[in-house]
């Protein structure tokens, strides 16, 4: 029998559109992967953790802000090749708005991200990460239709 290294297992993660009006909350991303692209708050789901639970807890712990309203929006299925050894998460995308409008988001991690600020959808910043960005320009919209 070879001894063969297992393969590496997908992670799973969970990002949230964090609407504000017409506006959706980004920050730029520190980490190797997707270094400087704009991103969604988010990170991985931990274990017997639903995603609502998941969604409130990072985007707590990265801007400080309490979130309501919680839904599930889409998945998506990526894989980053361009690592120096490829990483695979299955990101599952939520929607949520403020639980105190007036809140302000905090940078409580700044070794990960370089702050927090709201964009127009269409007007968002670029570069944005690669999910992301796939999802945008496949036209999706995370505003509920009126």
């Amino acid at each position: 029998m070879e001894n063969r290294s297992p393969s590496p297992v997908p992670k799973v993660g969970v990002a949230v559109f964090l609407l504000k009006g017409k506006n959706v909350l980004l920050g730029r991303r520190l980490s190797s992967l997707g270094h400087n692209t704009f991103a969604l708050p988010g990170g991985h789901l931990e274990f017997g953790e639903s995603f609502e639970e998941c969604a409130a807890r990072e985007v707590k712990e990265e801007t400080g802000l309490d979130i309501q309203k919680i839904e599930f929006l889409t998945v998506t299925n990526n894989v980053f090749s361009e690592e120096a050894k490829p990483v695979h998460i299955v990101a599952i995308f939520m929607r949520a708005v403020l639980a105190d409008p007036h809140q302000l988001p905090q940078n409580i991690e700044p070794d990960k991200c370089d702050g927090w600020d709201w964009y127009e959808w269409n007007n968002l910043p670029k570069p944005l990460f690669g999910p992301l960005e796939t999802m945008v320009q496949g036209g999706f919209n995370p505003f509920p239709s009126d």
